[in-house]
């Protein structure tokens, strides 16, 4: 499966929200869509869903116009959306046969559900006496009780302890596993890094990164070693203006090209007890600061 946004400009109003936004995921892969608040996130989600047209462009599944009767989404909205003083069974059941599937699957589903992430004991329980972790574990449960190809979550570990965390995890894998398209928007970049294998990162209405993530990392320049040792201080004093302190025994160096990696390592490795080295990579932290530190 593949589901592209291609050329996609919208406006409300006088201001342009989108301007030529292009982005791809594929099935059993998670796709990270990034940026800054009022970078054009959420309206690239609505347009991608169907909640509003766009102004120009297209949303293509499998390279031809999507069939929104035949594609079925699965969406977890950053703000809650259930209703607080209904019981849980009544309003998930509600929300699968929304989505086509009749009650007594809609049922079967929803309570399988409950078990995966532990809140059976609350089936029969309104959902206001819920804490918010588990809230969002019910409002997950109506993202995927229909068996969507496509799911978007929409800063899905908000409010979640590392526990809570652990096994929404757990459930995204699987998914991805069963060869849906994932789309994360959050601005947890852990989770980002951890799961997507491709981003892109919006800013101003306009995609100004995207790509693999492995594949943008590699793109920047390995011309900096990280050093981990107990001779720290001694080899920072060493490297003079070419070395940064990173953390107490971590520091941080910059070499002219990437040529000089291995001299550089064969010095270190002669001189002082290395107990470890890397390449710096930028984090995708680094990363998104980068591309989203300035207007567009």
């Amino acid at each position: 499966m593949k589901l592209e946004l291609k050329n996609i400009e919208k406006s409300f109003g006088e201001k342009q929200v989108l301007k030529g936004v292009s982005f791809c995921a594929e099935g059993g892969q998670a796709f990270g869509l990034l940026g800054r608040n009022g970078a054009g996130k959420t309206t690239s989600i609505r347009i991608l869903m169907n909640v509003f047209p766009p102004n120009s462009g297209e949303v293509l599944f499998d390279g031809a116009p999507i069939d929104y009767k035949k594609v079925q989404f699965g969406y977890l909205p950053e703000e809650r959306g259930l209703y607080p003083k209904k019981k849980i069974i009544d309003q998930l059941v509600y929300f699968a046969e929304l989505k086509g599937i009749g009650h007594a699957e809609a049922v079967k589903s929803v309570d399988a559900w409950l078990v995966i992430l532990g809140m059976a004991e609350y089936r029969n329980k309104r959902l206001d006496t819920l804490s918010k972790g588990n809230q969002q574990k019910i409002q997950l449960i109506t993202a995927l009780a229909h068996d969507p190809q496509i799911i978007i979550l929409d800063e899905p570990f908000s409010g979640l302890d590392p526990v809570n965390a652990r096994l929404l995890k757990e459930v995204v894998k699987e998914e991805i596993g069963k060869g849906k398209i994932v789309l994360f928007s959050s601005h947890q970049m852990n989770y980002i890094e951890e799961f997507c294998d491709s981003i892109a990162i919006l800013n101003g209405g306009n995609v100004v990164l995207s790509g693999r993530l492995y594949d943008i990392k590699r793109n920047y320049p390995r011309n900096r070693l990280v050093i981990r040792s107990m001779q720290s201080d001694e080899i920072f004093r060493a490297f003079g203006e070419r070395a940064e302190r990173l953390d107490t025994d971590e520091i941080l160096l910059r070499m002219d090209s990437p040529a000089q990696k291995q001299d550089t390592l064969r010095t270190l490795a002669e001189t002082y007890d290395i107990d470890e080295f890397r390449v710096f990579e930028p984090s995708l932290n680094d990363i998104f600061v980068e591309y989203t530190n300035k207007e567009v």
